[in-house]
């Protein structure tokens, strides 16, 4: 079984033989993993440190590690990132941390004109919130060296500029004509593909992201729900790349 991860500030991960874990991470190695004294733990800052670790003390609220070894990990490339489209309930969180375990770089959640879904106010801080604290934790439980982002809520006219700057943009799209498992994949710069709502994108979407030049893509004989259809997606792009040799 691979060793726990636990996340901790990058200043205090950089240097020193012993590394003291205190706060929610700390309490929860300590409690919830009851990280035993001789046990390896992995501790990171999410964004490309990782430092191997032996606990050599364990208290109510912390644990003291022993430095084994430290390593910078080059963030991935080609950089992946997903358009979510808002989904009802809590099918967001679920579509944040499949895209996470699959190795999604950046998470954009997307106000399609389409969705039910609205983030207002005080209500899209705390949804926006969730949507991070899901990425972590799922960044945490699929030991990854580099946590995804997980940015504020994008316009359509965003969007459309992400796809204008991709090295290759993927607009799913049920009825489309190109299957997404013959897309040339390159191999460096970003991949950018968008996920509508459960309604579907509407004309004037389909028509600002054509003119960016990204094409529509389909995944199937079946369609798929929002929350699902990126990580198919993402992970059809990902097996064509270097990143999953």
């Amino acid at each position: 079984m691979s060793a726990p991860v636990f996340v901790a500030d990058r200043a205090a991960l950089a240097e020193g033989s012993e590394l003291l874990l205190t706060g929610p991470e700390g309490r929860h190695a300590a409690t919830v993993r009851r990280l035993e004294v001789g046990e390896e733990a992995v501790l990171t800052d999410g964004a490309g440190l990782v430092v191997r670790c032996q606990a050599s003390e364990v208290g109510r609220d912390h644990v003291l590690f022993v430095v084994l070894d430290r390593r910078e990990v080059p963030a991935p490339t080609p950089r992946l990132v997903v358009v979510q489209a808002l989904p009802k309930g809590d099918r967001g969180e679920l579509a944040v941390e499949t895209l996470t375990e699959i190795g999604v770089d950046v998470v954009v959640p997307w106000a399609a004109s389409r969705c039910v879904t609205r983030w207002r106010d005080e209500r899209g801080h705390k949804a926006l919130g969730r949507w991070r604290a899901t990425a972590r934790e799922a960044g945490k439980q699929s030991r990854r060296a580099w946590f995804p982002e997980v940015t504020e809520l994008a316009s359509t006219v965003e969007v459309a500029a992400l796809l204008d700057g991709a090295a290759l943009g993927v607009v799913l799209h049920e009825e489309a004509m190109l299957s997404l498992g013959g897309a040339a994949v390159p191999g460096s710069g970003d991949l950018v593909i968008v996920v509508g709502p459960e309604g579907g994108l509407s004309r004037d979407e389909l028509l600002a992201f054509a003119a960016t030049g990204a094409d529509a893509y389909r995944l199937g004989p079946s369609v798929l729900r929002t929350s699902t259809a990126g990580t198919v997606a993402a992970a059809v792009l990902l097996s064509r790349t270097p990143r999953w040799p």
